[in-house]
């Protein structure tokens, strides 16, 4: 038994009971009860995404003279404290509902109608006033959008430069550290970690590229195609004046789509979004793995440098220290990958004039976005920012490595540089020392073309 108190409401299917406290109504309630799928509510980006659109719609509306301006200004002040996130707690639907997201749409309607209702003193329907000139098939797309793109600008973007940023800082600090090089995790010639990590800057940069050309179309919004893309029930003005008005309260340089049936009918945008996030995930993937390698040990592994402690390792191994931060990396970008795959399959889902996955895009969008960001941040700050070189475990594996030998095939040739370095590696011994029985090279020819960090720089070849 509970104590919980109810109250009836009605829309055009009859009447229902809600929560006494819940600022939502009938419509709102019908999808809690039909759909108890996952307990995963809207994003807060998307509830946020929303309330700004409907801020924007009712000053769109007021601009248009369809609506008073006493009115506007409630609903604005409503829809601006749910983008705010005060009422989060009243946006309960589940993300597997209606393939429209109108369960969704009608949740932000509801439930922004009782706040301006409170806030004007007369009553605010959520269909004839919030969502005049407007329909879920145009709302949620355009919420898709306008969420991704305030997660990539606000989040995401600063998150991939600052790791970026770092992990310039760090390859500008160790230019001159060389390394082994390794190719099919097998020994190579030499590089620096200076060159190593240049590599990793430039992944992130150009995944920073990536995201700012998909941004160019999604911030093309579909508002104002309403039902089916011709705009019924709204002026051809309006979708110009709402991504106007978004445009003020984010500083995104929002615009109405032109082509409103692509707008509706199709998730292209977003999933070519999602496909870029795919790369990035990629990208911090190898990032991570190659920090874990270089971190293995500390004594059966390359032990080559030693990540921040952060926490103990093992609830039986004392002592023990894990890679925590590389592998919790390495989960999220699984996770995101696995999202982009429900991205492909729900972008195929436009039928006729509606996408009908239109809730998991968001879901999926804002949740690879939102880890990605922080993941960034966590990768630079708890894992590159601090690691420290094992400089001696390199200089060890450096003298030892035969395939330095490579240098000498100018003066000595394939076949022959084969045979010092299979000589060198199973008597366990330095490359230059067996060189030096089995060629006629003199010390000094052998110490500059055997030089790693000279051999790192690449261009070497033998002056015989």
């Amino acid at each position: 038994m509970t104590d919980k108190k109810f109250r009836t409401e009605k829309d055009s299917m009859g009447e229902v009971q809600v929560p006494a406290d819940a600022l939502y109504a009938a419509q709102t309630q019908r999808a809690v009860d039909n759909f108890p799928v996952s307990g995963l509510a809207m994003p807060r980006a998307v509830i946020r995404a929303l309330g700004l659109i409907k801020a924007a719609t009712a000053a769109a509306n007021a601009r248009l003279g369809l609506m008073d301006q006493a009115m506007s200004d409630a609903i604005q002040a409503a829809a601006n404290e749910v983008a705010e996130g005060q009422h989060d707690a009243h946006f309960p639907v589940d993300i597997f509902q209606t393939g429209s997201g109108t369960s969704s749409n009608m949740n932000s309607n509801e439930v922004i109608a009782r706040l301006a209702t409170d806030k004007l003193g007369e009553t605010v329907h959520p269909n004839d006033h919030v969502n005049m000139g407007q329909s879920s098939n145009d709302v949620i797309p355009t919420a898709i959008h306008v969420s991704s793109c305030l997660l990539a600008r606000q989040a995401l973007l600063p998150a991939l430069h600052h790791l970026a940023d770092t992990i310039g800082e760090r390859a500008a600090e160790l230019a001159n550290v060389v390394t082994t090089g390794r190719t099919h995790l097998m020994d190579a010639m030499p590089v620096t970690l200076g060159q190593e990590l240049s590599g990793w800057e430039t992944q992130v940069r150009h995944g920073i590229a990536r995201v700012e050309s998909a941004l160019i179309r999604l911030q093309e919004l579909p508002q104002g195609g309403t039902a089916v893309g011709t705009g019924i029930n709204t002026p051809p003005e309006f979708g110009r004046l709402v991504a106007e008005e978004l445009q003020q309260a984010t500083g995104i340089a929002f615009s109405r789509k032109e082509n409103l049936f692509e707008g509706l009918s199709s998730q292209d945008a977003a999933v070519e979004m999602s496909g870029q996030l795919k790369t990035i995930a990629v990208s911090l993937m190898k990032i991570a793995n190659d920090l874990r390698w270089m971190n293995s040990g500390p004594l059966a592994g390359l032990a080559e440098i030693a990540l921040p402690s952060l926490q103990p390792g093992s609830s039986i191994m004392p002592g023990k220290v894990n890679p925590v931060i590389p592998e919790s990396v390495c989960m999220v970008c699984a996770q995101v990958i696995g999202n982009d795959t429900t991205m492909t399959v729900a972008g195929q889902s436009g039928n006729f004039q509606l996408n009908v996955m239109l809730p998991v895009i968001a879901y999926n969008l804002c949740q690879s976005t939102e880890m990605l960001a922080n993941s960034s941040r966590l990768l630079a700050d708890s894992a590159i920012a601090g690691f420290t070189v094992n400089a001696e475990r390199l200089q060890a594996a450096l003298d030892l490595n035969p395939i330095l030998v490579t240098s000498l095939n100018a003066a000595i040739g394939y076949e022959k540089g084969a045979s010092i370095a299979k000589k060198a590696y199973a008597e366990g011994r330095p490359v230059k020392e067996v060189a030096r029985e089995m060629t006629d090279l003199s010390e000094a020819e052998l110490d500059r073309l055997l030089d790693p960090a000279a051999l790192a720089q690449g261009g070497i070849v033998s002056q015989n």
